[in-house]
C-alpha cells in the first residue's frame, strides 16, 4: 500500500508535477513521427498537435503573466493554438518543454491560485498517451502530486464541481481517503471506490469505456471538475 497523499498546501507541488512530466513526455513527443501529431484525442476537435499547442501557450501566458478577460476561455485556447498554427512541431514541443521547466516558482508564488493549470497539463499529458494507445495515461509516479491537486482543486472557486458536494474517494493502492470537495450540509458525502486513473478521468471528463469501479451518492458528471 502507499501512503495517501496528505492534503495540504505544498507550495512546489505543481512545479514538481510538471518537471517530473516534462521528463517523461518531451521526450515521447520528440520520437514521434509528424503524422502521429495529427491523430485525435478524447478532446472534441482536437489532435495531439492542438493538445501540445493549448498546453505550451497556456504556460507561455502564465510565465508572461498575459492575463485578462476571457483568458482560458475556450475561445481564448482556440486563438492561442492558431496563433502557433504555423510552427513546426519541434517548436511547439520545445516551447512546452521550457514552459514547463521555469513556470514552477511562477505557480508557487501564487499559493495555489495556478496549481489548477498544473493539474489540467498533466490530464493533457495523459490524453496523448491514451490517443497513442500508450500506457500510463492518467497514471504513475504523478499520481503523488496530482491527487492532492485533484483534491484542493475540487474545493477551489475554479472548480465545476457541484457546490456542496463531498466524495470520500477509497482509491486502490493507498492508505487513506481521498476527500473531493466539501459538504454544505444539505447532503451526505458521496463515496468512489476504484483506481487512481478512473478517478482522474471521471473529474477530468475522459472517456470511461472499459474502466471498473463505485459511485454512490453523486454523478460523474457532478464530479467534473474542469468546464
Amino acid at each position: 500500500m502507499t501512503t495517501a497523499p496528505e492534503d495540504t498546501y505544498e507550495p512546489e507541488r505543481a512545479g514538481r508535477l510538471l518537471r517530473a512530466e516534462r521528463d517523461l513526455l518531451i521526450p515521447l513527443l520528440r520520437s514521434a513521427p509528424d503524422e502521429a501529431f495529427a491523430v485525435r484525442t478524447c478532446c472534441p476537435g482536437w489532435t495531439v498537435r492542438h493538445v501540445v499547442a493549448h498546453c505550451a501557450t497556456v504556460l507561455t501566458r502564465v510565465v508572461e503573466s498575459r492575463y485578462g478577460e476571457g483568458v482560458f476561455s475556450p475561445e481564448s485556447n482556440e486563438r492561442d493554438i492558431a496563433e502557433c498554427a504555423d510552427w513546426p512541431n519541434s517548436r511547439v514541443v520545445d516551447e512546452l518543454e521550457r514552459r514547463m521547466s521555469e513556470v514552477g516558482p511562477i505557480m508557487a508564488a501564487a499559493k495555489g491560485r495556478l496549481d489548477g493549470i498544473a493539474l489540467g497539463e498533466w490530464v493533457h499529458a495523459g490524453d496523448v498517451r491514451e490517443a497513442w494507445g500508450k500506457p500510463g495515461a492518467y497514471a504513475g509516479a504523478g499520481l503523488t502530486d496530482a491527487l492532492p491537486l485533484l483534491g484542493q482543486h475540487s474545493r477551489s472557486p475554479f472548480s465545476a464541481a457541484a457546490p456542496g458536494l463531498a466524495v470520500h474517494a477509497d482509491v486502490d493502492g493507498w492508505d487513506e481517503p481521498l476527500v473531493l470537495g466539501a459538504t454544505d450540509g444539505r447532503r451526505p458525502p458521496a463515496r468512489y471506490i476504484g483506481d487512481a486513473p478512473t478517478l482522474i478521468r471521471i473529474c477530468a471528463g475522459r472517456p470511461l469505456t472499459g474502466t471498473r469501479y463505485e459511485l454512490a451518492g453523486a454523478t460523474e458528471k457532478e464530479l467534473g471538475l474542469f468546464d
